[in-house]
């Protein structure tokens, strides 16, 4: 007979920790968030860096106009009369040595050879691709001083000849402008992100609250402190809950119409049997005596069969439990008075809170099968133990109940056939003998088992393995 706790034991590998759907719903959140976040300042930072760029490209624009303006000759001059030389600009930077800001104004039809530069060159070049074909054009370079620049080109005509204008500006200052922003960016993005990761934290745990009330109510159904799960929910998580409840309630009337049938099937067949027997002992010969004893089995496997089918009833009724504490102790003291000349000890302190998950009758039933059978056969001394199991020792909460009695003991032979269906060892001991078969089966209904070993106090150890709440 393999229990669901054998089961559970001989699976491979470790007991997977359940995941948090109020965890993945935060990280995805935010995942999300920060993906979303850092587009956002990604955009941010290259719009702003575009717009500072076309703002620079316009002030150059003016200089390059400036420009223009000092180049066109004098009217009084005549038509053939040269362009003149830049002289006054308005910006001073272009006649400090190397101070960044620069511009020259070259031939287009002499391999666009340079005619006029600023002072601040001081004879060096400007390191920018030649415009070639294009009216003008926007870009970088590097200036005299390996600095990076914004460049300026312009092609204008004066008179017969054409010219390119170049003005050009360093860009550390616009640079360092971008690198401002960016940063206030991110450290708002940073701040704005935590917040709306906190955010939707508090969501989460406010959005699942009514399911975390959910869970707790069929808890406490499950444990048998109320007898119904309270309906009181959001419109989302109502009609679950009404649901389960009319599937608790199905769940009852089935078992108490099984727990009747099996009652009238019980009372049905004791009575043919019984007049069976009573005929068959009246009679004599070995027609009676056969029809007495296939009676007798008959008797023997209905009880058997009648309580496996009462058992598997009850215990798939939801929500039903009982403390273990009292029912032992009630079962102790009342071998203790049947068996006086036997010392029926509950050896050690209950866990606190301890319940059987099924019905008190069937715990009084299986607990009371071992203490009776260890009674019947010790010799002056019954041990009762129960202990909690360990999350490590089983997949799901269960306790165990051990009694151990100073009697004869059974071999390993008669322990396997023991808690074989419909077995009895002893003719000689009064009862029906088959308490230990029938604490078996009934324990393997309820997912449990019954291992039968040696004693330490030298008779038969019994240890009943029950779930728990």
């Amino acid at each position: 007979m393999t229990s669901e706790a054998e089961q559970g034991g001989q699976s491979a590998g470790p007991r997977r920790k359940p995941r948090s759907l109020s965890g993945r719903l935060v990280v995805v959140a935010a995942v999300w968030s920060v993906l979303a976040l850092a587009v956002a300042g990604f955009i941010l930072v290259e719009l702003y860096q575009s717009a500072s760029e076309r703002a620079f490209d316009a002030q150059l624009d003016v200089y390059v106009k400036s420009i223009l303006a000092e180049m066109v000759p004098d009217p009084a001059a005549g038509e053939d009369a040269p362009v003149r030389e830049p002289k006054g600009v308005g910006e001073p930077r272009f006649s400090l040595p190397l101070s960044g800001w620069y511009w020259t104004v070259a031939e287009a039809a002499n391999g666009e050879k340079v005619q006029f530069a600023s002072l601040s060159l001081v004879g060096d070049p400007l390191d920018v691709e030649p415009l070639g074909a294009a009216e003008n054009r926007s870009s970088f370079g590097t200036g005299p001083g390996n600095e990076e620049v914004r460049v300026r080109q312009q092609r204008i005509g004066l008179g017969s000849a054409e010219y390119i204008i170049t003005v050009a500006a360093e860009t550390a200052g616009f640079r360092a402008d971008v690198r401002d922003f960016a940063n206030q960016v991110i450290l708002t993005l940073v701040v704005f992100g935590a917040g709306l990761v906190g955010a939707v934290f508090l969501q989460v745990r406010v959005g699942l609250r009514p399911l975390v009330r959910l869970r707790a109510s069929l808890g406490e159904v499950r444990r048998g402190e109320a007898d119904e799960i309270d309906e009181n929910l959001p419109v989302e998580l109502a009609p679950l809950a009404v649901e389960l409840n009319a599937l608790i309630h199905s769940n009852r009337e089935i078992v108490e119409r099984s727990r009747t049938h099996v009652g009238n099937l019980a009372h049905g067949l004791k009575t043919p049997l019984s007049v069976i027997s009573n005929e068959a002992r009246t009679a004599s010969g070995p027609f009676a005596d056969k029809v007495a004893e296939q009676a007798t089995i008959m008797s023997t496997q209905i009880q058997h069969h009648l309580e496996r089918a009462r058992m598997a009833a009850q215990r798939r009724v939801i929500g039903v439990s009982c403390e273990v504490e009292p029912v032992l102790s009630r079962l102790t003291r009342a071998m203790s008075k049947i068996y006086r000349e036997r010392d029926v000890e509950l050896a050690d302190a209950m866990p606190d809170g301890l319940r059987f998950r099924g019905e008190q009758q069937d715990l009084e039933e299986l607990a009371g099968n071992l203490l009776d059978n260890a009674c019947k056969w010790a010799n002056s001394k019954v041990v009762v133990h129960v202990w909690q199991l360990q999350h490590g020792e089983a997949t799901r909460e269960l306790f165990e109940l051990i009694v151990e009695d100073d009697g004869p003991g059974l071999s390993q032979e008669e322990r396997r056939e023991a808690v074989k269906r419909g077995r009895r060892l002893d003719e000689t001991v009064p009862g029906t003998g088959l308490g230990l078969s029938i604490v078996a089966d009934l324990a393997g209904l309820y997912g449990g088992r019954l291992e039968l070993d040696r004693a330490e106090i030298g008779g038969l150890r019994a240890r009943l393995i029950l779930p728990s709440v």
